[in-house]
């Protein structure tokens, strides 16, 4: 068993789905690396995850939107698929196990009143999931 953290913003708000008649929450994030490369110059690089909370309430979803500060545990899946042309593709979906939104926007702005609450943690075990 392995964890991974993820420290990001939400690209996209949350989409509530059913597979297999359990509820999943999946949503984006971004992480950004700013660095200095041997010149000086300042560069940034962001990453993209595609996210799946499964969870019996979904309640969370709401939470979830687009420029919230999240801090995330988990795994990540690797999967391979075929395209449309016939070529094989590999798709990657961190897992959440564990999810702390840590309010405000890319920003670091907060969010109006009522809409995030802050440092509010969502734990389940990951052995529950239908796959």
């Amino acid at each position: 068993m392995y964890k991974t953290i993820l420290l990001g913003n939400i690209g996209k708000d949350c989409v509530v789905n059913t597979v297999n008649g359990k509820s999943v929450c999946n949503f984006s994030v971004a992480q950004t690396e700013k660095y200095k490369d041997a010149q000086g110059t300042q560069h940034e690089k962001t990453r993209w995850f595609d996210c799946a909370l499964w969870r019996d309430s979904t309640s969370i979803a709401q939470y979830l939107k687009k420029g919230t500060k999240v801090l995330l545990e988990g795994q990540i899946d690797v999967k391979q698929f075929q395209r449309q042309d016939g070529t094989q593709g590999v798709g990657m979906t961190f897992r959440v196990s564990n999810l702390t939104l840590l309010g405000g926007n890319k920003e670091g702005q907060q969010q109006p009143a009522g809409q995030v609450q802050n440092d509010v943690s969502v734990s389940e075990p990951i052995d529950d999931l239908p796959f």
